[in-house]
Formats: structure tokens, C-alpha cells, sequence
């Protein structure tokens, strides 16, 4: 198993999972070809140090991805966070234990990167997740909201 900086290749196995979930396949474009617009996020992405989208390979295959921004702050004395989203695990991976290791890889990897906090959301409709994610020490100590346009 190996974790990696996904390259421009990995998107459609990326998308195939995003779109592999209740909430995924009703607001993602699954169709062959993916439209331009994946790629153009995947670029922008790509080109920037402070994101990194991260793929799980296991035998050449895609089986896990989440994407990492790292985020710098004047509070906490100029600190460094990261923000976890978009964590996916390959249906025929789950319950193997393949989250849990992809998630401390992360707060590895982060803590390498010097943050001194990781955040992440979670949508309510996914209690499961939020099962998850406290189990691995996470505290759900903040109110988030968000504004949607579509």
C-alpha cells in the first residue's frame, strides 16, 4: 500500500469514488469523458504547496483519497492548520481498517508540515463518519456553517 500525491491520471478513479456515496451522486458529473472541469480543479490543485490531493494505490489500483490543505493563520501565534475533506475509501476497502490507517498517515503527514491543529467536516447526514472521526480523537468543538450558490 502505498500513499502518494495523486497525479492527473488518478481523477476518474478519484471521481468513481466521490460519486460512490449517497451525497456524492447527487451533486458530481460521473460521465465518460469526465467533464473539463475536474481536471481544471485537479490543475489548480496540483499547482498549489499548500494543497496536496493524496491517493491511496494498493496493486496499482486507487483505493483511498482526501484532500489536504494547509492553512496559515495569523491567530495562534502565525500556526499552521490543516483541513482534511473529501476522504474516500474504495467500497471494496472498507471495513478493513484502511480508513483508520489513511487518517494517521494524515495527522502524520500534517504534523511534518509543523500544523499545530487539523480540522475536518463531516456532513450530519453521515453519522457514521462522525463515529469515525471521534474515535480517532477528533472533538466536534465548533459550530460550522456554510453558504451554498448551487
Amino acid at each position: 500500500m502505498k500513499f502518494r500525491k495523486a497525479v492527473r491520471e488518478d481523477v476518474p478513479a478519484i471521481i468513481e469514488m466521490i460519486v460512490d456515496d449517497d451525497l456524492g451522486k447527487l451533486r458530481e458529473n460521473p460521465q465518460d469523458p469526465l467533464p473539463k472541469e475536474y481536471y481544471r480543479a485537479f490543475e489548480s490543485i496540483d499547482s498549489n504547496e499548500d494543497q496536496e490531493l493524496i491517493v491511496v494505490e494498493q496493486e496499482g489500483k486507487i483505493i483511498g483519497t482526501m484532500q489536504l490543505t494547509f492553512l496559515q493563520y495569523l491567530t495562534y501565534q502565525g500556526g499552521i492548520r490543516a483541513q482534511i475533506e473529501a476522504v474516500r475509501i474504495h467500497r471494496s476497502q472498507r471495513g478493513k481498517g484502511l480508513g483508520e490507517t489513511f487518517l494517521q498517515w494524515a495527522i502524520d503527514h500534517a504534523k511534518e508540515r509543523g500544523v499545530h491543529l487539523i480540522q475536518l467536516t463531516t456532513d450530519k447526514k453521515r453519522p457514521e463518519a462522525l463515529k469515525f472521526y471521534e474515535k480517532l480523537g477528533f472533538k466536534a468543538s465548533h459550530e460550522g456553517m456554510k453558504l451554498h450558490f448551487k
